[in-house]
């Protein structure tokens, strides 16, 4: 699992810096309702991020990491990756989402992952000019993996502790294997002692961008854990802010004071 139920972003509130945010259901390219969250800026910057979650799908941990996004003058939107299995309804931390894991097929990733840039773009979402996407564990692979899809005109990609090589349970294809396809640059930010994904995979992936000279970053947390970034994480506070600062800089926005 990637965070307890109770998890939240590390991020405090800058106030009266979103005035929007709220539920809605997008239309996919093959007909499905998706369920997503989106928050509006109230001082954009023309940029905005699609935000992938992690095996939870639209947990409250995302909805709020939306409304931080749109303080900081994103505009942001993030999806459910189960609306196709179990409803655009809101879900308990009860919820069996291992059933669903296996469900999850690249194609219709894809298409969610359209119809949420497609909102960005739109005088509704923002009317975004720059726009990236974000993602952490599982979605921080699929993330990564859209950089190969130059359709979407992605300005760049993040992925927090991502699996950056080797298959996967839900048969997404491994973003070191697609380096060469990659049409925008990549953030991928890491744990140091995060068991779940070795340095060698982290170098791998390094290698292979670096080979096909894309763009990118991959920054590394010494002594942080899978899913560092979180509140109730207080001896990985450092880290977290630090990673916040990255994220913002990778996408030319300023930082911006709490309240």
């Amino acid at each position: 699992m990637c965070f307890v139920g109770d998890a939240r972003p590390p991020l405090p509130p800058i106030r009266r810096a979103a005035f929007d945010s709220r539920d809605l259901i997008l239309a996919a390219a093959d007909g499905t309702r998706v369920a997503a969250h989106a928050a509006r800026a109230a001082e954009p910057t023309g940029a905005g991020i699609v935000i992938l979650p992690d095996v939870r799908g639209l947990h409250p941990f995302f909805e709020e990491l939306a409304l931080r996004f749109a303080e900081a003058g994103v505009e942001a939107v993030a999806f459910d990756y189960f609306s196709r299995t179990a409803g655009t309804g809101k879900r308990g931390d009860d919820f069996d989402y291992q059933a669903h894991l296996p469900l999850i097929r690249h194609e219709t990733l894809n298409h969610d992952v359209a119809a949420s840039a497609e909102y960005l773009r739109s005088p509704e979402g923002g009317a975004v000019d720059r726009l990236f996407t974000i993602g952490f564990c599982l979605g921080g692979r699929a993330s990564l993996v859209q950089a190969a899809r130059p359709e979407l005109g992605l300005a760049g990609v993040i992925g927090f502790y991502p699996f950056p090589t080797g298959a996967h349970r839900t048969g997404l294809p491994a973003p070191a294997d697609l380096a060469a396809r990659f049409s925008c640059p990549a953030l991928a930010i890491f744990g140091g002692a995060d068991q779940a994904i070795p340095s060698e995979a982290r170098d791998e992936f390094d290698a292979a961008l670096n080979a096909v000279g894309i763009e990118h970053r991959i920054v590394v947390y010494e002594g942080a854990p899978h899913s560092f970034f979180d509140r109730k994480a207080l001896q990985y506070a450092d880290a977290s802010a630090d990673a916040w600062r990255q994220v913002l800089d990778f996408m030319g926005v300023s930082p911006r004071r709490p309240s």
